[in-house]
């Protein structure tokens, strides 16, 4: 179950942060307003996970898997570019995640 409200967590901590490029600055600040809301429920939802994972488990997790979903929208979204370090970057994170998550100790409780 805490895997199930991580990936709610991340899910809400992504579309906000997706919301939060779309105010423009604030310009359209209904999506900042719900950029707030949606960081909150991820806050929510992340509470609930760290009363069963680590917290290095967890934000191992959240964070990346949080900045591929992030880069990988916006592309899609604002077609931004990716280029060779930032593909390797990406890369670099989902080992430095697997490494973690398969062998570190930091998976204790």
């Amino acid at each position: 179950m805490s895997y199930l409200f991580l990936a709610l967590a991340i899910f809400s901590e992504v579309s906000a942060t997706l919301l939060l490029k779309a105010s423009d600055g604030w310009e359209k600040w209904w999506f900042g307003m719900a950029s707030i809301g949606l960081y909150s429920l991820a806050g929510l939802f992340l509470g609930v996970v760290l009363k069963e994972m680590s917290v290095g488990l967890t934000y191992t997790i959240w964070s990346g898997v949080g900045i591929a979903l992030v880069c990988i929208a916006s592309v899609l979204i604002w077609q931004q570019k990716f280029d060779a370090y930032a593909l390797s970057g990406i890369a670099l994170i989902f080992v430095g995640t697997l490494l973690i998550t398969a062998k570190s100790g930091v998976v204790m409780q």
